[in-house]
């Protein structure tokens, strides 16, 4: 009795030393999935950290070359006015002191949208400066600038300027000055005094300029 009451506790420690390291087994099992699959989401997100970094970096390297192109475009912009300046400041030296200016503006002009003749107004002002320069008594020179207002292109109102200019060239030349001491340039609407955007503005910006010249 004593025997088989000793082999069956010897049995079922066996029986609960054997489930115990099923058991064992299969939670270290499943703690190692586990483990592995956490190390295989730290991983990832490392990865996905290092990518993050580098477009961060490559972002950064855009903005600069950025400001780079915007800063070299400004220079390069500041030097081209600084040139105009210097090269008009050149050109006016070239032909000379200007002794006074007379604007012919839109009011003595009437110089209506796509028009270059001169009405009556305008020529009233052209006679007074005749009688002025004739009573100078010496040698000047007149240098005869067409401008205009921004409606149309570039290339038109360039031309326009310059037929506006030669109308009161010729009409100079017709009360006996020179044409070798009349020289016409064109701005066209490269030269505004006035604000474009409303019709007294561009009605403004419509004028001949004549400089008198040393």
């Amino acid at each position: 009795m004593k025997q088989s009451a000793s082999l069956l506790l010897v049995v079922g420690l066996i029986l609960l030393f054997g489930v115990g390291c099923v058991s064992n087994k299969k939670f270290e099992t499943a703690i190692s999935d586990v483990t592995s699959r956490v190390d295989d989401a730290q991983g990832a997100l490392e990865a996905n950290s290092e990518k993050i970094d580098a477009l961060g970096k490559v972002d950064e390297a855009i903005r600069g070359e950025v400001a780079g192109v915007a800063a070299t475009a400004n220079a390069a912009k500041e030097t081209g006015a600084a040139a105009f300046a210097k090269a008009e400041s050149a050109e006016q030296a070239a032909r000379g002191k200007v002794i006074w200016q007379v604007t012919l503006s839109n009011n003595d002009v009437r110089f209506g949208v796509d028009k270059t003749e001169l009405a009556d107004s305008g020529r009233v002002v052209l006679d007074d400066l005749v009688t002025k320069l004739m009573s100078l008594g010496k040698l000047v020179y007149l240098e005869i600038q067409g401008h205009t207002d921004s409606v149309g292109s570039e290339t038109y109102n360039k031309v326009l300027g310059r037929k506006r200019a030669e109308a009161a060239r010729d009409y100079l030349h017709s009360k006996g000055i020179p044409l070798n001491l009349l020289s016409v340039v064109s701005y066209g609407e490269s030269k505004p005094i006035a604000d474009n955007s409303d019709a007294s503005g561009r009605a403004t910006n419509r004028r001949v300029e004549i400089l008198v010249l040393e």
